[in-house]
């Protein structure tokens, strides 16, 4: 009941969503631990900051978010409509396609859904209800294409799944969920072009097909269309693993912006990222309190009471449940905060019933992007609503056929893990087939971590050692001594040797 008051308090004096969730954390922990006696111990609810800064997934999101803003001032979202359109704007529904491309293709660099709806939305949909498409079709539309931002690569909110779990036994990859959310994006991405073309066929207006704009738009574009390319066969060919291509991401866009396209100066690209660095100062407090409520829910042991419930399900019953109770939740939070509050509870409890951690990533992220369409706290229905000045019941009814196709998207990744696995199961030399655990067998710890495409890689681990030393080599005093370096590496080599004397081998710290 406390919880409640402060909850409706806070909301009625417009706090912003990090004050209520650090006071409800606050209040939590003195109602229901013993953690809190004094003023001083709610040092609890601020303590994940510091884990948080030492955490890989956690420094790539502030560089992938001024990447996303730098390219989206840069005129990239223009690029790439302007090449869709050239693409396949003869086609029936060309122009919807060329708008289901554009948006992917801006999803892929902004990294977000809302962004990639403004930047894309604001151009196609005029242009489409001028080409004689109906305004509720060209409206649900680029909302629907606009979320496909939950699935491309660089995803915040992959990261932050990522970031989420990153403690618990179910932990995932972000470079695996980067290469395991290609296919069902481009399931998405079909089912909306096949809506495009069926709707295309009673419109007469479509455009002219020319080679020479084709060129045009493509020489004009390719920067824009480069980046997604680079990022994930940086990450796959573990060139560098994923929270360094928010390095990669970000350097490019600033290039290509400013050196290249030359249509933003050093000036303006330092108020961008300014207003981007407010952005994320918000996203840092809200991550770092949803820590603090996650280690509260570890406490009262809030997983082992939802186990305890679950526990007579079976996989299907489970994962049925799971994606309710999660568009039920997306629709009433936001999906950053759902995200990082419920996925450390149910992502061991999945695994648990047999489900693979990428698999069940995928599936939450999904319901995530339903979770942006979901009345009634639908993300982008409110930004919809606003950029084109429509009602918000006229943009709640507009989403509706985009909804279900992506419900319906959402069961067939539920059931055929191979949509999200198969990717990965190629790179590790495994059969493409994943079958769904109708019989619930566990996942083992060491399956559910998998094959870790760049991070854990040989090459990724060579290079970072060569860093290491070419750091120590710029300053001993800063970094440690040469001494201290050889003489851990004299351990290494005499715990090596003995290992070896007692007939075992040791592989960083793994014994086989």
């Amino acid at each position: 009941m406390i919880i409640a008051a402060v909850v409706v308090l806070l909301a009625l004096v417009g706090a912003p969503l990090f004050v209520i969730v650090g006071a409800v954390t606050a209040v939590a922990f003195a109602q229901y631990t013993d953690a809190v006696t004094a003023l001083a111990d709610l040092k609890w609810v601020i303590d994940p900051f510091e884990e948080l800064m030492g955490k890989d997934q956690f420094i790539a999101i502030p560089l992938f978010v001024g990447a996303g803003a730098i390219m989206t001032e840069g005129g990239m979202a223009r690029r790439l409509v302007d090449f869709g359109r050239a693409l396949v704007g003869w086609l029936p529904g060309g122009l919807g396609i060329a708008s289901v491309i554009a948006c992917m293709g801006f999803a892929a660099i902004s990294g977000s859904s809302p962004v990639t709806l403004i930047a894309v939305g604001s151009i196609m949909f005029p242009a489409m209800v001028k080409a004689g498409y109906p305004e509720r079709f060209s409206l649900g539309l680029v909302m629907t294409a606009g979320s496909l931002g939950c699935l491309m690569v660089p995803s915040l909110i992959l990261m932050i799944y990522a970031l989420a779990v990153g403690s618990t036994r179910a932990q995932v990859d972000a470079g695996d969920l980067f290469v395991a959310s290609y296919v069902p994006a481009g399931v998405v991405m079909l089912l909306l072009w096949g809506y495009s073309f069926v709707v295309g066929l009673g419109i007469g207006s479509r455009e002219t097909f020319s080679w020479r704009r084709l060129r045009d738009a493509f020489l004009d574009g390719v920067w824009a269309l480069a980046l997604p390319f680079l990022v994930f066969f940086g990450i796959r060919s573990g060139a560098f693993p994923p929270f360094k291509a928010g390095v990669v991401a970000f350097f490019y866009a600033l290039a290509v912006t400013t050196l290249i396209h030359r249509e933003i100066g050093l000036r303006k690209a330092f108020s961008i990222l300014a207003d981007a660095g407010r952005l994320m100062g918000i996203l840092v407090l809200i991550i770092g309190l949803t820590f603090g409520l996650n280690k509260l829910f570890a406490l009262v042991k809030v997983e082992d009471v939802i186990a305890g419930w679950v526990e007579p399900l079976g996989p299907v019953a489970f994962i049925l449940l799971v994606n309710v109770l999660l568009i039920v939740l997306g629709a009433l939070m936001d999906s950053v905060s759902a995200t990082l509050v419920f996925a450390p509870i149910l992502a061991p409890i999945a695994m648990a019933k047999g489900i693979d951690p990428i698999h069940f990533g995928i599936v939450f992220v999904v319901n995530m992007e339903i979770g942006y369409l979901a009345p009634p706290v639908a993300t982008n229905l409110f930004v919809a609503a606003a950029l084109f000045k429509k009602p918000f019941g006229q943009v709640s009814r507009a989403i509706l056929p985009g909804l279900a196709l992506t419900t319906a998207a959402l069961v067939l990744f539920m059931f055929v893990p191979t949509l999200s696995k198969g990717l990965l199961n190629v790179a590790r030399g495994d059969d493409v087939w994943e079958p769904f655990p109708w019989a619930g067998t566990p996942v083992g710890a060491g399956e559910a971590r998998g094959a870790d495409l760049g991070a854990i890689s040989d090459e990724a681990i060579d290079r970072t050692r060569d860093e290491r030393k070419a750091l120590n080599e710029m300053g001993d005093d800063y970094y440690f001594s040469k001494e201290k370096a050889a003489a851990e590496d004299a351990g290494a080599g005499a715990a090596d040797a003995g290992a070896a004397d007692a007939g075992e081998v040791n592989l960083d710290g793994v014994q086989l």
